[in-house]
């Protein structure tokens, strides 16, 4: 018997949450807590379709909320081949010019995967995958006003264009896919990063779980 296959299953751990909502500032904090040479980390945001890839009107304002903008397939085969020890090559996106670079980002299989990204419990085959939900839940002015001073600072982004995709894509797609996926949650947690508590007890049993497979 291979030494790969005598090793136990990697946990895996999906984070959702609404757009700004702080399921990456979680995320980090568990990263920070566990350490990340235990964790295997994904972002569902690496597996965007460059612009060209999907299907829309001349003239017509893509969705880039739905769904359907992001390859989930490969994500699910990346999540199959982390839980076989195997590792894998993540697209690096760049959202200035809604593209892959073209570079990828090596990630090493571990005894712990983390997958973060706002629809990851909206997709039934990848929903499934996760052995533990954890769900970041915030009000949303609160998660607004963080999008706005993200996609501004880091993504060169006007704050009428952002209002507009707001009301016309992120919040609506919130409405339809985002917020019914809290109900497969296993854990949710109120306020994101600013709930040091619940970090702390989800943090606690990811090292309980990551101790047991040891």
């Amino acid at each position: 018997m291979s030494e790969r296959s005598q090793r136990p299953t990697p946990v895996t751990i999906g984070v959702a949450g609404g757009t700004g909502s702080g399921k990456t500032t979680v995320s980090k904090a568990i990263l920070d807590r566990v350490g990340t040479e235990h964790i295997a980390y994904l972002e569902h945001d690496s597996y965007y379709k460059d612009l060209d890839d999907i299907p829309h009107a001349p003239g017509e304002r893509i969705n880039m909320d739905h769904p359907d903008v992001l390859e989930t397939p490969l994500l699910i085969e990346h999540l199959r081949r982390l839980k076989q020890w195997e590792a894998v090559a993540v697209p690096v996106y760049d959202y200035t010019t809604y593209r892959r670079t073209g570079d990828t980002r090596i990630v090493e299989p571990q005894p712990i995967i983390l997958v973060e990204g706002i629809l990851v419990f909206a997709e039934p085959e990848l929903r499934k995958l996760f052995d533990v939900r954890i769900f970041v839940d915030t009000d949303p002015d609160i998660r607004f006003i963080r999008r706005l001073q993200r996609d501004v600072a880091e993504r060169e982004r006007t704050v009428r264009s952002v209002i507009e995709q707001y009301l016309g894509s992120v919040r609506p797609m919130h409405l339809e896919f985002v917020e019914p996926s809290k109900r497969y949650a296993d854990v949710i947690i109120p306020e994101g990063g600013q709930n040091l508590v619940a970090i702390e007890m989800v943090a606690a049993r990811i090292r309980s779980l990551l101790d047991r497979s040891a």
